[in-house]
């Protein structure tokens, strides 16, 4: 039995899911919308695998966590009982790792369900995948009108590409910017290298492809610059196996998890991105925010839309590593100019929360 839903044509009560606090930059960023929501006055519950990981910190004070004591994918198939146990107002599907879990909580729930609005969290089109694999994605794509009511972009790019990969039409995308991260207060800090540094962040894992950048440190023209990358993940063991190959452990540090990477951001040469696929990728707007130029990979239609020119950074094809080192020793040559922070702009929790509160009174109608 369904409960039913208390002030109608507003969006009281949200509810959320993750599979773990490992460390992923959509559940980070899912956690600092949550708390602007719960500061607005609104409640909010997540349903949450597993509590593992270092992001448990950052769970906001006031929210609701339902832990389920089980890490793996499936056991997230609990949003549905708790959705009708708790009756929420709308579903929030924070990133397009969790569509399958929204998928099958429209499908138990059918008509009681309330509308749940699903994030682009990375690239729609996957130039990476064999002919196989990108068929299956773009037929699964196509099945999101269906259990999706609104789908969230983080840029106009990325908008375009959902509107066209799941055919939505465009009335029910909207677009909307992950909240900037913000200094974190007692957080532990990060153990600088000495001397000039390159910095990576994010998640050890096969997409990232920091083999990429290990692998151009040695052909760099400054042979004294080293390389700072904050993150953890399976990738680990492989990118350790390369570091003592390339005779590199005196100049790469594999720091782990960062809760506050902002400070260690500031104080390297140039951010790095060398992955094969992203969102979009909030690392370069966190370093521009602080002054870093950044080199990127073409990883997603919406790198040029935050490396807007060549006075912020550089994008370089995924896999040409001459383009990569070029754009390095362009950025570590001692005549080349930080850019000026580039503020963020927006105020993207009000903006959720007016769709949520739109797409909560047109279901009560």
């Amino acid at each position: 039995m369904i409960r039913q839903r208390t002030n109608p044509g507003t969006a009281r009560h949200i509810l959320t899911c993750a599979q773990t606090m490992r460390g992923g930059g959509v559940e980070r960023a899912m956690l600092r919308m949550a708390q602007g929501w719960i500061d607005a006055g609104r409640q909010v519950t997540m349903v949450l695998g597993s509590r593992e990981g270092p992001l448990a910190d950052e769970i906001p004070v006031g929210m609701t966590v339902i832990e389920l004591g089980d890490a793996r994918y499936a056991a997230l198939g609990a949003l549905a009982a708790t959705a009708r146990r708790t009756a929420p107002d709308v579903i929030f599907c924070p990133g397009n790792h969790y569509s399958g879990i929204a998928a099958l909580a429209r499908l138990r729930l059918g008509r009681g369900c309330p509308p749940i609005i699903g994030k682009v969290s990375n690239a729609l089109v996957r130039a990476e995948l064999s002919a196989g694999a990108q068929w299956r994605y773009r037929r699964w794509l196509r099945l999101h009108p269906w259990f999706l009511d609104h789908v969230v972009a983080m840029t106009p790019a990325m908008a375009a590409e959902a509107i066209a990969e799941m055919h939505l039409p465009p009335a029910r995308v909207s677009v909307i910017a992950n909240p900037p991260a913000l200094p974190r207060e007692g957080a532990a800090p990060v153990a600088l290298p000495e001397g000039r540094y390159l910095i990576g962040v994010g998640r050890l894992e096969p997409q990232k492809r920091w083999d990429r950048l290990i692998a151009a440190l040695p052909m760099l023209a400054d042979r004294d610059v080293t390389l700072l990358i904050l993150g953890e993940g399976s990738a680990r063991a492989a990118l350790e196996a390369q570091v003592a190959a390339l005779g590199l452990g005196a100049r790469v540090t594999l720091a782990g998890h960062a809760a506050d990477p902002l400070p260690a951001l500031a104080g390297a040469a140039v951010a790095v991105l060398t992955s094969d696929y992203e969102g979009v990728p909030g690392v370069l707007r966190e370093a521009l925010s602080v002054g870093t130029p950044v080199v990127s990979t073409e990883s997603s239609v919406a790198v040029r839309e935050i490396v807007t020119g060549d006075a912020l950074g550089t994008v370089v094809p995924r896999d040409d590593s001459a383009a990569l080192v070029a754009a390095l020793d362009r950025w570590l040559a001692p005549d080349a100019v930080r850019p000026a922070p580039v503020a963020p702009g927006g105020d993207p929790i009000g903006a959720y929360l007016a769709l949520f509160d739109r797409l909560a009174a047109q279901r009560s109608r």
